[in-house]
């Protein structure tokens, strides 16, 4: 399970820094900036070859990557030849576009997951009712457990998930639901009631329902391609927007920053979704790359966003932030980013549940 969790977790880590890498770097070939490095990996080399100007690299730490571009550094040197194809002589849109490629690729990557995934085949409940509760909408209005819904307020439906959309929206208003019952169809009016639930965040919320489960039974869905894309377009917008709401709860302290987790934490799951297939690995490598993109994003100096909150602050003034205040700005970004992964680096071994560890960290936490 150690080994196969470690594969899994280099192939997942290396896939999504290579298409975020790959993003900055075709971006900036394309607006004619110098690129000098391209690495998957920090720290000493393992392997590597130039090819033309670049210098290909595979480095001996997975957990991330660069792409070093021709005067990437305020006050480095440069040939006079040179200077019109460097990264800081570049007008200041040229220059976000080639921070904004990095995260934009992830995304684009989990697009490409989701839509293969969807031609592929996913499985999905059916619109077969497993059970009326007692007490309920459906049951006081006679919908029975073996009952297939093929419409609902006037939408055909064939996947459960599209019944508890229609329910949820339906603000107390009665629904028609047609019904396949012993081969004939029933029309049977249906008002959902207001319940108090949990949503995914753990907030209490007021849902709409009727008072009924699906069956357990399951059916492959296999989309065409250019369905797989309208669905795979969907898909990515909803894991982006759970992203950014999550990470805005987490600041709100709805989430416990303990639901964070690092590279082991990673790579145990990863291992997991490697057991259970390819489709489900492949789900998380999407989802992974999503939060990685918006991560990126956060307006926090080191990060993309960092460079772009400074290059958006130039676009609208026309001046370039003080070089000093940058620095310092990166500073505070860095030390920000390694108690960042100290922290999650603790909680994981936390979950890994290790007595004498666990003892050792409490010592110093309380």
């Amino acid at each position: 399970m150690i080994g196969i969790s470690i594969v899994s977790v280099i192939v997942l880590l290396g896939v999504l820094i290579f298409a975020h890498e790959l993003g900055h770097f075709l971006m900036a070939k394309r607006v004619g900036v110098g690129v000098l490095k391209f690495s998957l990996g920090f720290g000493p080399r393992i392997l590597g070859r130039k090819i033309g100007e670049t210098e290909y690299l595979l480095s001996l730490i997975p957990l991330g990557g660069y792409v070093k571009l021709l005067g990437e550094s305020p006050g480095e040197e440069l040939a006079e030849e040179d200077r019109k194809r460097s990264f800081t002589t570049q007008t200041v849109w040229k220059r976000i576009a080639i921070v904004a490629a990095g995260p934009v690729f992830n995304i684009l990557l989990a697009l490409t997951i989701f839509t293969l995934v969807n031609m592929i085949g996913l499985p999905v409940m059916t619109a077969e009712v497993g059970m009326a509760h007692p007490g309920s909408a459906a049951m006081e209005s006679g919908i029975r457990a073996g009952d297939r819904i093929t419409a609902i307020g006037g939408k055909s439906v064939t996947k459960w998930n599209e019944i508890s959309e229609i329910v949820s929206k339906s603000n107390g208003k009665p629904l028609l639901i047609t019904v396949q019952r012993d081969g004939l169809p029933r029309e049977i009016t249906v008002t959902p009631k207001a319940m108090k639930t949990r949503n995914l965040f753990g907030e209490e919320v007021e849902s709409f329902k009727v008072g009924i489960s699906p069956s357990p039974h399951t059916v492959v869905q296999r989309l065409n391609p250019l369905s797989a894309f309208g669905e795979g377009i969907r898909q990515t917008w909803m894991i982006s927007k759970l992203t950014v709401i999550s990470i805005v709860k987490m600041f709100q302290g709805v989430i416990s920053p303990k639901t964070m987790g690092g590279p082991i934490f990673i790579a145990q799951i990863a291992g997991a979704q490697v057991k259970e297939g390819i489709v489900p690995f492949l789900l998380f490598m999407a989802l992974l790359s999503i939060n990685l993109a918006i991560l990126n994003l956060l307006p926090i100096p080191v990060l993309d966003g960092g460079h772009l909150l400074f290059y958006g602050i130039e676009a609208l003034t026309g001046h370039e932030v003080n070089l000093r205040w940058r620095e310092m700005a990166q500073q505070v970004g860095f030390a920000m980013l390694i108690l960042l992964m100290i922290f999650v680096f603790m909680l994981d071994i936390e979950r890994l549940n290790i007595k004498f560890i666990n003892d050792f960290i409490r010592t110093f936490t309380g």
